[in-house]
């Protein structure tokens, strides 16, 4: 390199260097700093930090969470109902507006049926509890022991002082939990309208992370997987409907009051996994027997034998091209999904135990095989 070259190349370097300095308005970066054992436990105490302070935003929004699954896992077990009623020529739109209005018709007739026998109950007690008061001041053993220890008088001190207010906190209470439950329950129907309207662009963003050479593959797993949980979902709603339809008949042939609101009960608890049925027919025969005992009896025998035909007539015949887990499976996993997350988890459990009997089918042994 000649003398001439030498300042010609420094300059070209000061040059770039002052560019740099001038895209860079607050100066280079220095040398990093050295990774000594204060550094390196400084950045694995703030990793830590990190880790704790996100655990404890997911339990504190875990209640959100749920709430967005289930929407997402009764888009997914609407879809079919949706995509039926697109295969008869109706637009998108349409079918997911008339799929959603039958769930607000559903809504809206379990709330009727239900609320209104239960406050007429609540009135019909609080009018009846004078009455009651009146008949055991009459009584003449009552009465004999009022006069030697004061019963009724302590009992009326601590309805007043007691009993009274706590009813009306309770009552304020209950109100809180009814307005809370409304709520969270318009939220559910929302989230769900959205999820069901956009469920086809959201599987295909999702298949967007997956690399190109497997996405075919991916989505022919996932389109089975969602069309397992569809169908879940759409024979546990039949099934539900059937006990309903039928407990609604045999309860108003037995004469027992509110056979549509216990008919709703019971169809609403038979969509629980294992235990489900057996709470809306002890519910109901209890119920019963309040009114008579024959009917208590009656009923009784009804759900014994109905609860047979169902376990090994009618959800065999309807779950057959659904889910396919083996019954162990499906206990347990409706056994953790209990323990986990409650009655949801319960719901959620055999569906996702059948998602991953399918990825394990599918690609687990095959690699297993060729391993």
């Amino acid at each position: 390199m000649t003398a001439e070259a030498k300042p010609a190349a420094g300059r070209e370097k000061d040059e770039e260097t002052a560019e740099k300095r001038d895209a860079q308005p607050y100066g280079l970066p220095g040398k990093p700093l050295a990774r000594g054992p204060f550094l390196f436990g400084l950045v694995g105490g703030l990793g830590v930090l990190t880790a704790i302070a996100l655990a404890q935003m997911v339990v504190q929004s875990m209640s959100t969470i749920i709430l967005v699954v289930v929407a997402m896992f009764l888009a997914v077990g609407l879809n079919p109902a949706v995509e039926a009623l697109q295969r008869r020529g109706l637009a998108r739109r349409a079918a997911i507006s008339i799929v959603f209005a039958g769930v607000i018709v559903a809504f809206a007739l379990f709330g009727l049926a239900v609320v209104p026998p239960v406050s007429q109950q609540l009135t019909e007690f609080i009018d009846a509890v004078p009455g009651y008061l009146t008949e055991l001041s009459n009584h003449p053993t009552l009465r004999r022991l009022d006069a030697d220890y004061q019963i009724l008088t302590q009992l009326r001190t601590f309805v007043t002082n007691t009993l009274g207010p706590s009813l009306a906190t309770g009552i304020m209470g209950a109100g809180l939990v009814v307005l809370n439950g409304v709520f969270t329950t318009v939220t559910l129907l929302v989230l769900m309208l959205y999820f069901l309207g956009s469920l086809h662009t959201i599987k295909d963003y999702l298949l967007k992370l997956v690399p190109a050479s497997r996405r075919p593959r991916t989505r022919a797993i996932a389109e089975q997987v969602l069309t397992g949980i569809g169908g879940y979902v759409a024979g546990n709603v039949l099934i539900s409907v059937i006990a309903g339809v039928l407990t609604w008949i045999f309860l108003s042939i037995a004469g027992v009051q509110y056979a549509l609101a216990l008919a709703l009960v019971v169809a609403l608890t038979d969509l629980i996994p294992l235990v489900g049925a057996t709470i809306g027919a002890v519910l109901v025969t209890g119920v019963a027997l309040l009114q008579s005992v024959p009917a208590g009896i009656a009923c009784a025998i009804f759900f014994v034998v109905y609860q047979q035909v169902e376990n090994y007539v009618i959800y065999p015949r309807v779950m057959k091209h659904s889910v396919d887990v083996t019954p162990a499976v499906t206990v347990i996993a409706a056994l953790f999904g209990g323990a986990l997350l409650g009655i949801v988890g319960a719901l959620l459990a055999i569906p996702v135990a059948a998602a991953i009997a399918l990825i394990i089918r599918e690609i687990v042994f095959p690699r297993q095989e060729h391993a």
